[in-house]
């Protein structure tokens, strides 16, 4: 991170792309998110630029409906969010400094904990 601890849109910038190469990886979430993007990588990447620099930054550049998209995905289950958390830690750990790391996997963690009361009425992962 280029100056230490404080996450700015460059390195926003370069956690989603970071993110995304491993979950594109992923045989567990790999084939999900293929599915739900058709291919369509390089049109989805800006919104999750946006997406984190609003959550993270206060940005506001996000519109959309996360919770409604994600709730049309079918088949999802506890491994999805399981291994959607460990690889966001394992990405967020590896490049930003613990402080910046640790609140973005707290944003992470509340993402993942309302997602999983919209699919399974109740947190489970």
């Amino acid at each position: 991170m280029e100056n230490g601890n404080a996450v700015s849109e460059a390195s926003i910038k370069v956690m989603v792309d970071s993110f995304y190469a491993e979950v594109r990886k992923d045989e567990v979430l790999g084939p999900v998110f293929e599915h739900a993007l058709h291919g369509q990588w390089d049109a989805h990447m800006p919104r999750m630029y946006a997406f984190w620099s609003t959550v993270l930054l206060g940005s506001g550049s996000f519109q959309g409906n996360v919770y409604g998209k994600h709730m049309a995905l079918p088949g999802i289950t506890k491994e999805h969010f399981v291994r959607w958390l460990a690889l966001f830690k394992d990405t967020v750990n590896r490049l930003w400094a613990p402080e910046a790391a640790q609140e973005a996997m707290l944003v992470a963690d509340r993402i993942a904990g309302s997602l999983q009361y919209g699919f399974f009425g109740k947190r489970l992962a």
